[in-house]
């Protein structure tokens, strides 16, 4: 017999899930996200990127959602009022990228604050490639630029893909306080500790009284991992690493293949 799902909430990873590789969602998930908010469903966005890297695919697939940001660290309503906020101070800031700048040579930094994007080097192509797929501007700096209340909500390391995990392990051993998070294989976010999509979806659960027995997210990547564990009904699409599927509950096809579509239309 085929799992009734009983959902009131439903989180998705934006890149490597929502996006196929050309960076769009398909008309068929499209068309089954509005179906589900029609029917009163709450949808999420839940990714790494910062609110300006998320806003386009609001705005260009008319959704209705809620917003998570930088991995966790910020969490925005429909209306997009920031409703919990948890980044590094300047000094926390300031002290990783001077470790980065000594210790990491093969690695390109992103400072991330609610709404300023700064980069040592505008003309770097990992910057430049990520601003056409974000569709959002850098602009060059230093972390002296921000004011000293700032709040720092992501640091993002660029790396080359064969010295991912070695400049992880570096990361974590030299900032045990801190969460590091591998988002692609050439990503790395460095945040707060204890900040996790997972972290951010009890949490707005919480505030939006829903129960997690009725929550569902979908995600393709180790920064997914937590969430995917921490909802009742984890998704794993079928492009996630070998790992990623193991430890989900559900597989659904690839992000290619509108396999969010394939779960979100059994809920309805």
């Amino acid at each position: 017999m085929k799992e009734k799902y009983i959902v009131k909430a439903v989180f998705s990873d934006i890149d490597g899930t929502l996006l196929n590789s050309q960076h769009v969602v398909t008309d068929l998930t499209r068309t089954t996200i509005h179906r589900i908010t029609d029917n009163g469903i709450l949808f999420t966005l839940a990714s790494s990127r910062s609110p300006a890297g998320i806003e386009p695919i609001v705005r260009k697939n008319a959704f209705n959602c809620c917003m998570i940001a930088f991995g966790g660290a910020l969490i925005m309503d429909e209306g997009r009022n920031i409703i919990y906020e948890k980044g590094m101070d300047v000094i926390t800031a300031g002290n990783v990228i001077n470790f980065l700048e000594e210790n990491c040579e093969d690695v390109t930094w992103n400072i991330y604050t609610a709404d300023t994007w700064i980069v040592k080097d505008k003309e770097d192509p990992r910057v430049q490639h990520e601003e056409q797929v974000v569709e959002a501007c850098a602009r060059k700096g230093a972390i002296n630029d921000l004011k000293s209340d700032a709040c720092i909500d992501e640091i993002l390391c660029m790396c080359a893909p064969e010295n991912l995990i070695g400049t992880e392990q570096t990361i974590r051993r030299a900032f045990p306080e801190l969460s590091v998070a591998r988002s692609s294989n050439t990503l790395l976010e460095i945040m707060e500790k204890g900040v996790t999509k997972a972290d951010a979806v009890k949490r707005l659960c919480a505030l939006k009284e829903i129960h997690m027995e009725h929550t569902m997210a979908f995600g393709d990547n180790y920064n997914d991992l937590e969430m995917l564990e921490t909802v009742k009904y984890g998704i794993a699409m079928g492009n996630a690493p070998g790992e990623i599927q193991k430890k989900a509950k559900t597989i659904t096809r690839d992000n290619e293949h509108d396999g969010i579509a394939c779960v979100l239309k059994k809920i309805l």
